[in-house]
C-alpha cells in the first residue's frame, strides 16, 4: 500500500525491511510503497546522541555515518562532548554516536592512564549531572595538602585547589593533611603517683603537621597516634613522682613529657609545640588532708613570725635601755617626752629648773596637797 510518509527538518527515517536496514531517509514529504514487512523509524537530531539497538551495524552505513561523529572509546579512554560549547555528555569505553546537526560538536578524548585530570573548564565538568559515575574529585583549601594514592601507593602532595581525577584508572585514593596547629586534649586520665596517690590529670597538646606523607604512611592516624603516645608519657612522668613534688613543680612535668612527646611525634611527621597540665583532680578524702597539711603550715610559719617579731621588739628595747643609761642628758629628753605626753591636753604649766625632773614633779604634787 502507499503511505505517506512526513520527516521534519530535524528529523532523518530510518528505512528497515524485514527488520534490516534499507535506506536513511532525509527530511521532506513523500509517498512510499510500505508493505507490513516495511518499517520506517523517526530519528530526531536534537536528541544529539543517536542512540540504536542496531548501532553497532548503522555505523558501517555510509549514507548514516556522513551524518554522524562516531567516537570509538577503549578501556582506558574517556571523552567529553561539548554542544555548541556547553557541556553535553562525558561517556566511557565503546561506541558512541552524535547528530552532527543542527548543533555544533566538539568531542575530547582522553587516556585515563594519566589519573589525574586537568582541564580549563574544571567546574563545568564537575558539576555536570552523571559526572561522579567517571570522575573524583576533592577540593584542598589552603591550609590544606592532598596526598594521591594509586593502589595504595602514594603518588604525589597535592596543594590547595581543585583536583580530579578519572574512575576505573585503577583505585585511587586520596588523603587531606591540615597544616594548622592543632589541639588534643588528653582529658580525664587517672594516674596514680610515686607515693600510691590516684590522680585525675587532663593535658593539652598542640602540634602540627610538619611532614604530610610521614603522618599518613607511618601510622593509620596521626591525631589518635599522638593521643595515645601522650596519654603513655603523661603516665610514665607521672608515675616516677610523688604528690608533693608533682604539685609543687607542675612546669617540670609538662616539659618532660613535651621533650618525650616531642622525639616520638617526630618519627610520624608531628611537630608538637607546646605540652600543659590543665587540671590536677584530687580524691575528696586527698584534698581534706591538704588542706589540714596547708593549714598548720600557715599556723606555724604565723607563729614564727610572731616570735620573731617579739625576740626583735624585746632586743630594740634593751638596746634603747643601754643607750639611755649610757646617756643622761638623751634620759631626760625621754623622760620630758614622756611627760608631755602623759600631760598631754592638762590645762596645766610648769616650769622647771635644774634638777632631777621625777623629784620636782614630787614636790610639785605635794605643794598642790
Amino acid at each position: 500500500m502507499m503511505r505517506k510518509i512526513r520527516i521534519r527538518k530535524h528529523e532523518f527515517g530510518l528505512w528497515f525491511r524485514h527488520g534490516d536496514f534499507k535506506a536513511l531517509l532525509d527530511p521532506g514529504k513523500r509517498w512510499m510503497w510500505m508493505s507490513l514487512r516495511d518499517k520506517v523509524q523517526i530519528m530526531n537530531t536534537m536528541n544529539t546522541k543517536f542512540e540504536h539497538e542496531l548501532l553497532d551495524v548503522l555505523v558501517g552505513e555510509a549514507d548514516l555515518r556522513a551524518k554522524l561523529e562516531v567516537v570509538e572509546l577503549n578501556d582506558t579512554q574517556r571523552a567529553i562532548v561539548w554542544k555548541d560549547d556547553r557541556l553535553a555528555y562525558i561517556v566511557g569505553p565503546g561506541r558512541h554516536a552524535f547528530w552532527t546537526k543542527p548543533y555544533k560538536l566538539k568531542v575530547e578524548v582522553f587516556d585515563i592512564t594519566n589519573v589525574k585530570f586537568d582541564h580549563p573548564r574544571m567546574d563545568a565538568i564537575v558539576n555536570f549531572p552523571g559526572a561522579s559515575r567517571l570522575i573524583d574529585g576533592v577540593r584542598a583549601d589552603a591550609h590544606e595538602d592532598v596526598l594521591l594514592f594509586i593502589d595504595g601507593k602514594f603518588v604525589e602532595k597535592l596543594g590547595p585547589g581543585m583536583h580530579t581525577f578519572w574512575r576505573g584508572a585503577g583505585n585511587v585514593t586520596w588523603k587531606a593533611i591540615d597544616r594548622r596547629e592543632q589541639i588534643a586534649d588528653v582529658a580525664g586520665q587517672e594516674i596514680m603517683t610515686n607515693d600510691k596517690v590516684t590522680l585525675r590529670m587532663n593535658l593539652v597538646v598542640t602540634y602540627v603537621v610538619t611532614d604530610p606523607v610521614k603522618a599518613v604512611t607511618e601510622v593509620t592516624d596521626h591525631a589518635q597516634a599522638l593521643y595515645r603516645e601522650a596519654q603513655l608519657v603523661l603516665r610514665a612522668a607521672v608515675g616516677g613522682r610523688k604528690l608533693d613534688a608533682l604539685l609543687t613543680d607542675k612546669e617540670s612535668v609538662g616539659n618532660e613529657v613535651r621533650d618525650v612527646l616531642a622525639r616520638r611525634a617526630d618519627q610520624f611527621g608531628v611537630a608538637v609545640r607546646n605540652v600543659g597540665l590543665r587540671d590536677i583532680i584530687l580524691p575528696g578524702d586527698m584534698k581534706m588532708i591538704l588542706n589540714q597539711v596547708i593549714e598548720a603550715e600557715k599556723q606555724a610559719q604565723a607563729n614564727l613570725i610572731r616570735r620573731r617579731e617579739e625576740t626583735a621588739a624585746a632586743r630594740s628595747q634593751a638596746n634603747t635601755a643601754k643607750l639611755l643609761a649610757d646617756n643622761p642628758v638623751l634620759a631626760r629628753m625621754k623622760e620630758m617626752e614622756a611627760l608631755a605626753e602623759i600631760l598631754a591636753g592638762a590645762d596645766t604649766k610648769f616650769v622647771f629648773g635644774n634638777g632631777n625632773v621625777s623629784e620636782q614633779i614630787r614636790s610639785l604634787i605635794a605643794d598642790e596637797k
